[in-house]
């Protein structure tokens, strides 16, 4: 499994608007096991997005679905910096079904 984090800054007032706008966007991705889009608590401007995917080829291949390029479209505006990025490798955990191999 593959399991990118990232958090990202939305321009000042606009993080709902993000958070919307990620929300949107995130539905009827194939190999998506789990798509959790966060506010920190602690920064005003900051996204956390947690994702867990079947593979690393998934991730990619959704980044050129219509919607998904939509949303990208339409947040990128309002987006003012792209904090951290980790790549993880998920084992499992509660709610998350594990692909048979």
């Amino acid at each position: 499994m593959y399991g990118p984090i990232g958090r990202f800054s939305a321009v000042s007032g606009k993080r709902d608007e993000l958070i919307a706008i990620l929300l949107d966007g995130t539905t009827g991705m194939p190999g998506c096991l789990s798509y959790v889009v966060a506010r920190d608590p602690k920064d005003d401007a900051a996204v956390w997005i947690t994702e867990v995917w079947d593979s690393a080829a998934s991730h990619k291949a959704s980044l050129a679905l219509p919607s998904v390029q939509a949303a990208i479209a339409k947040a990128r505006p309002i987006i003012a910096a792209f904090q951290d990025h980790i790549e993880t490798e998920p084992m499992g955990g509660i709610g998350l079904v594990v692909p048979a191999k």
